[in-house]
C-alpha cells in the first residue's frame, strides 16, 4: 500500500463513524442503521416501507445518523427529487 493509498483510506475511517456512536442513538435510528447494512443504499420511502416505521421517524432517524457520520445521502440519478441513504459505518 502506498503512502497516498495509506492516507486516503485513514482519512474515510476518519471521516466514518463506528457502531459505538449508533448504539447512543434512538432505536429508529439503530433499525434504520441495521436494513441499511442489510439493503446497502435506499430512499427514504423505501426504508419506510422496510422498517414499518412512518416517514417522519425514517426522516428523524436519518437526520441523526447523518450528525453522527454513520450515513452519507446523494440525489438518485433517475429522479433528482429523491436521496438515497448509504450507511458508512464499519
Amino acid at each position: 500500500m502506498s503512502t497516498s493509498e495509506f492516507a486516503q483510506t485513514s482519512r474515510e475511517s476518519e471521516d466514518a463513524a463506528d457502531w459505538d456512536a449508533v448504539r447512543e442513538l434512538p432505536p429508529s435510528a439503530k433499525l434504520v442503521a441495521k436494513v441499511l447494512e442489510y439493503n446497502g443504499t435506499l430512499t427514504q420511502s423505501q426504508l419506510s416501507d422496510e422498517t414499518l416505521l412512518p416517514a417522519r421517524t425514517v426522516r428523524y432517524a436519518l437526520n441523526r445518523l447523518e450528525e453522527e457520520g454513520a450515513v452519507t445521502s446523494r440525489f438518485s440519478f433517475s429522479d433528482a427529487r429523491k436521496r438515497i441513504y448509504t450507511l458508512t459505518v464499519e
